[in-house]
């Protein structure tokens, strides 16, 4: 099999594709013919040495995948050779060939492309437990989704829609307000506008009303996260993701105390390892949806494998709108 390999951390020319020989699986695990990989910000920063959790020396990088069940080791129960699935492992899925756990793996619905099953992966995961089980969305809430053109934004986007939410999304130019209304955002607001500070509490009141915002899913950080902070409601809650922007907010909790907020922190990669049964059924609720037709993953770009330091350099550069995805085979 081809996989791409990390043999020491640096920038992206230390990423080599090489031939290694077929994995097998153990008791409990799962022998996958990767046929779609998803790019995440993560892997690049898997990839630089930069990331909270890094394997050991040699490794393949990528966090999401879809394709084939070869074959099972003893005790495996999820799936069975011949099952198409979408999988996420913490590293290992920029391989035609992947080992993982059992409980990783996703049997897709019979019209989910591979394509679609990687790209939705972590995103559209992240986006349910934002809002569902760290948001805690409650019927008629208002949600407003940061960075809404990418990944998670445009995953947030399409979970609170089909939640029944009143969707706000912000975005930085004409091009991505597009994007975020062909998803189904009710407003959408400007993150290019001068005085960021002031005109996006204008934008915001403006399109729902002074009382604000209940739930903010925000994988920006930076600016946008301060202008945020002005325009969440009363008892509202604040999901941190990521920090895209560059810069780390810090809060006042002088803020978080008069206005009741909770501001609270996801790492969604905590839930798939502590608690495999709540992403399942996240998971199921997820492919379902996407089979009823409310979900559908925006893959701007679907690169062959010898292109792959391209597709890394589209989400590096931070030109990505929406998913990008290395066709493995």
């Amino acid at each position: 099999m081809k996989a791409l390999i990390v043999k020491e951390h640096g920038p992206l020319d230390k990423l080599l594709l090489e031939d290694c020989p077929d994995p097998a699986p153990g008791p409990g695990e799962v022998l996958l013919d990767v046929k779609a990989a998803s790019v995440n910000f993560a892997d690049l920063l898997v990839i630089a040495g930069t990331y909270q959790i890094l394997p050991k020396l040699p490794f393949s990088p990528g966090k999401d995948m879809a394709g084939v069940v070869i074959a099972t080791g003893d005790g495996v129960t999820t799936c069975k050779p011949g099952d198409r699935v979408a999988a996420q492992i913490e590293y290992g899925a920029y391989a035609q060939r992947c080992v993982l756990p059992q409980q990783n793996c996703y049997v897709m619905p019979d019209n989910m492309s591979f394509a679609d099953g990687a790209a939705m992966g972590i995103a559209y995961a992240t986006a349910h437990f934002a809002i569902v089980e760290r948001g805690q969305y409650q019927p008629g809430e208002i949600v407003l989704v940061n960075g809404a053109a990418g990944g998670v934004g445009i995953a947030a986007i399409e979970v609170a829609k089909a939640l029944g939410a009143t969707v706000v999304a912000s975005v930085s130019s004409e091009a991505k307000a597009a994007i975020a209304k062909s998803h189904g955002a009710d407003h959408v607001v400007r993150t290019d506008m001068p005085d960021l500070r002031n005109s996006f509490r204008d934008q915001v009141y403006a399109a729902v009303g002074k009382r604000g915002v209940d739930i903010i899913v925000d994988p920006v950080g930076g600016d946008v996260f301060d202008a945020s902070m002005r325009v969440i409601a009363w008892a509202g809650r604040l999901i941190v993701i990521g920090f895209a922007e560059g810069r780390i907010p810090e809060v006042k909790a002088g803020h978080l105390l008069v206005k009741n907020i909770s501001l609270i922190g996801l790492q969604y990669s905590a839930y798939r390892d502590r608690q495999p049964a709540k992403v399942r059924a996240a998971q199921a609720q997820l492919f379902d949806w996407y089979a009823q037709g409310k979900l559908k993953p925006h893959v701007m770009n679907a690169f062959p494998l010898t292109q792959y330091r391209e597709a890394l350099e589209v989400v590096r550069n931070r030109q990505a709108i929406g998913k990008v995805v290395i066709d493995m085979q």
